[in-house]
């Protein structure tokens, strides 16, 4: 009876491991599955002849960073930028669209690496048409619906609508 007994407990703790083995499993490919559309998303941007390149120079808070972002009016973007400041505790990065006279569109938030390196997979912006500039604003942490913060890179207006390179 006792040697039953410790046959089901061993059973049921290698039951559990493997319970807790595949769970961590599942995590896993669906982190790739994610990580695989990114990269399907950035390559149909690269292929595509509408797609420019954007160049946004830093501004007195960051004058030596530099970024570029490949931008496909459908498509949305791949945003890369080099030489930022490490964001104080409690604040990132916003990258804004500006359209225009209309208020600045987010196309989401980004942290930088030690080495001042940040990226961003930027989505479609619906209602979104015609971008004329690009702009990187210091927001406090999730961002916020229109800048509040310093531009630390900001394009030259018209530059999206400029040739592909």
């Amino acid at each position: 009876m006792a040697a039953g007994l410790a046959a089901v407990v061993v059973g049921w703790a290698v039951s559990a491991s493997y319970e807790k083995r595949l769970d961590a499993l599942a995590r896993e490919a669906d982190h790739l599955e994610a990580e695989l559309r990114g990269q399907k998303a950035i390559t149909a941007i690269l292929r595509d002849p509408a797609t420019r390149v954007v160049v946004l120079s830093g501004r007195p808070p960051a004058p030596a960073a530099r970024a570029r972002l490949l931008w496909h009016a459908q498509a949305g973007g791949v945003f890369v930028a080099t030489g930022l400041p490490a964001p104080p505790e409690g604040k990132t990065y916003q990258l804004w669209a500006i359209e225009g006279r209309n208020a600045p569109v987010s196309a989401g938030v980004f942290g930088v690496d030690a080495s001042g390196k940040g990226s961003l997979l930027v989505r479609p912006l619906p209602g979104v048409t015609a971008v004329n500039a690009f702009a990187v604003t210091l927001e406090p942490a999730g961002g916020r619906s229109a800048p509040t913060g310093e531009t630390y890179l900001r394009s030259p207006a018209g530059a999206p609508r400029a040739g592909p390179r």
